[in-house]
């Protein structure tokens, strides 16, 4: 039949095929999946996992987070961390345990063992010495803050793991060993000589960064240590490299209101001592953040002394980021999720004279961040007034 209208029909649309570079935009990124398989980065991320539970016996879903997937959002970081969890006790590699402040934690099994024996990394099952902890809070937290230096590129080491190191390089009978730093304690009444550890130290171009974790209000004694250990920032320690800063970590806000009034007392006590080498003043910067100034001694060109102030590094007091590991994927709760490595405060608050922190770069891109040191060496002060 022949149509009767004269105008002829339109002809139907047709859609020129997408340029390569409409293609690649329209495709669901896949992140680190485009470089590697599903399966390769699931053993990747089960390998680092377990090895990790191995060398701290006693594990946390957000040490997961932020040994494998600290540069990615914190949400996004945590989900991935859940879900390799999920699948390691799915397949009983990983014991999972609830302490008695309602902390769940992991511990390495006799499973786990022969699975990562037979990637040929020597482990040991942990879960025994699992069931045993009560309340390993400070232990966790310690190690947390361990992780943090270590995504940002830092090399650091727990109590546990800087014992080993001392007594291997000096020796198991020396009494230097048995601690990072000597200092002489004056608590009310008394003397003496101590042998100070931090809970988690980190190794940076400058000097040793010290961590501590108080979970607990300090009384005289821990407080005189406080002091004695901020008056030796700019000092060397047993390893050789200077003390350039004291972080101490607060669990409350009262044990944090604390340590900054012991802080601010000794900032006014050392104001007030006369200019002599070796004088150390404690000098607040902001709310929570002190430099330390070393007293020494310049020879001039025509062979005269002067004495000048040298920055020898900063104390800084920081509230432990107790929030993050309460995060939940729904949003209940309402807990926030400032503090990752998105912001300035792991491992801890950069001051205003450092360079600021490094992203991490992730789980599979093996990162420069800062620049490792060698422990045998001796920083320089790190600045002049």
């Amino acid at each position: 039949m022949q149509c009767t209208n004269e105008s002829a029909a339109p002809a139907p649309e047709t859609h020129e095929p997408l340029s390569t570079t409409e293609e690649v935009s329209r495709r669901v990124a896949r992140g680190v999946t485009a470089r590697i398989g599903t399966w390769p980065l699931q053993e990747a991320i089960w390998l680092r996992s377990l090895s990790l539970a191995n060398r701290f016996r006693v594990i946390r879903t957000i040490d997961i987070a932020v040994h494998c997937f600290a540069e990615r959002p914190f949400k996004a970081a945590l989900s991935a961390a859940q879900r390799a969890v999920r699948g390691m006790c799915k397949a009983r590699l990983l014991a999972r345990y609830r302490t008695s402040r309602f902390m769940t934690v992991y511990g390495l099994t006799e499973r786990g063992v022969a699975w990562l024996e037979e990637r040929d990394v020597a482990a040991a099952a942990s879960v025994r010495r699992v069931t045993d902890m009560t309340n390993p809070e400070h232990r966790l937290w310690a190690q947390f803050v361990t992780l943090c230096s270590e995504a940002r590129g830092l090399e650091a080491m727990s109590e546990q793991e800087l014992l080993q190191v001392l007594s291997t390089r000096l020796g198991s009978g020396d009494s230097a060993a048995q601690g990072l730093l000597q200092v002489a304690t004056q608590p009310p009444g008394k003397r003496r000589l101590l042998n100070l550890r931090p809970d988690a130290a980190a190794f940076e171009s400058d000097g040793v960064t010290w961590f501590e974790v108080d979970r607990s209000a300090r009384g005289s004694d821990r407080a005189a240590s406080l002091k004695s250990l901020v008056l030796s920032v700019g000092a060397a320690t047993t390893l050789k490299p200077v003390l350039r800063r004291v972080v101490v970590y607060t669990r409350t806000e009262r044990i944090k209101n604390r340590v900054l009034a012991t802080l601010a007392g000794l900032a006014a006590e050392t104001a007030r001592h006369s200019l002599a080498e070796g004088r150390r003043r404690l000098v607040p910067t902001d709310g929570q953040q002190f430099e330390v100034w070393l007293t020494m001694e310049e020879r001039l060109k025509d062979g005269r002394l002067r004495l000048v102030d040298l920055l020898a590094g900063h104390v800084m007091v920081q509230e432990l980021p107790i929030w993050l590991p309460r995060v939940r994927m729904d949003g209940r709760g309402g807990f926030s999720t400032q503090g990752w490595f998105t912001d300035n405060y792991l491992p801890y608050r950069r001051p205003v004279s450092m360079p600021p922190w490094l992203h991490p770069t992730g789980l599979l891109i093996p990162g420069d961040g800062a620049a490792r040191v060698d422990l045998d060496s001796r920083a320089s002060p790190a600045g002049r007034k």
